[in-house]
């Protein structure tokens, strides 16, 4: 058993909550229902499968990057999903927190996580408001790449379908840099900062427009550019209670199919 607020300080130390965007809903969506929790599962989003899979799993803590609640409930009702959710986890005892973008903005959060995943070296944030926080990463590749050839790095760590891109400019891939979630609002900033492509997700029809010639970018799915923040949680809490029962969520997937 773990102090349930221990672990969520654990995290807070890491993406503190007031690094939130003002439209987010960061923290806690369920409880905490109790003191001390014996196991928790690590997902993106809290689905009815999550949940289901929190209880046959014994594990009375989840721990989402996605908050289950984005705006105010004002009926709880069976047949909506995010309420049945709620009154199911009720029922079981089992609180929910998410992190969402308090560990986007933090710089050890989810864009330093994919420039690890991709080796990028001498990274630094994209749109700095400050040295340790803000939104995006810039960094360097391991070697020169083709175009093709990162896209194709790119696809094979992070497990895409597909990956949706603008005209490739037959430069050489030296310096990317990466937003997880729907980062093309900074597509200006990337290609200011010198990016010779762009990894992001959520980018619109006429958003690719604005780096033609000058930059790739590649929308590789928010799902996917996102997946590894289960992998951030599971560190950092690991490390400070490596006795404490954490399990990956294994129903977890994207919502969106590719035919």
């Amino acid at each position: 058993m773990q102090k349930i607020l221990d672990i969520t300080d654990a995290l807070e130390q890491v993406a503190p909550l007031s690094l939130q965007e003002e439209w987010d809903n960061s923290g806690w969506q369920v409880g905490p229902l109790k003191d001390e929790v014996s196991a928790a599962l690590l997902c993106v989003d809290v689905t009815p499968q999550v949940i289901d899979e929190a209880i046959s799993k014994s594990c009375d803590l989840i721990i989402s990057h996605h908050p289950l609640i984005f705006s105010g409930i004002k009926t709880l009702d069976y047949k909506d999903v995010t309420s049945a959710i709620i009154i199911k986890a009720v029922q079981h005892n089992i609180s929910i927190y998410s992190s969402h973008t308090a560990m986007d903005a933090a710089f050890n959060g989810v864009n330093g996580k994919i420039c690890e995943k991709l080796n990028l070296k001498d990274y630094h944030i994209l749109d700095n408001p400050d040295a340790q926080s803000g939104i995006g990463m810039i960094g360097f590749t391991d070697k020169p790449y083709t175009e093709i050839e990162f896209l194709e790095k790119v696809k094979k760590t992070f497990g895409c379908q597909i990956i949706k891109h603008s005209d490739l400019t037959g430069r050489t891939v030296n310096k990317v840099a990466v937003c997880g979630g729907s980062g093309a609002y900074l597509i200006n900033n990337a290609m200011e900062q010198g990016a010779d492509m762009f990894v992001t997700a959520d980018v619109k029809y006429h958003q690719y427009f604005n780096a033609l010639g000058k930059m790739v970018v590649a929308d590789i799915g928010h799902f996917e550019s996102e997946q590894f923040t289960k992998d951030i949680f599971y560190c950092i809490i690991t490390k400070k209670f490596p006795k404490f029962a954490v399990r990956f969520s294994e129903t977890g997937k994207s919502p969106i199919n590719t035919l």
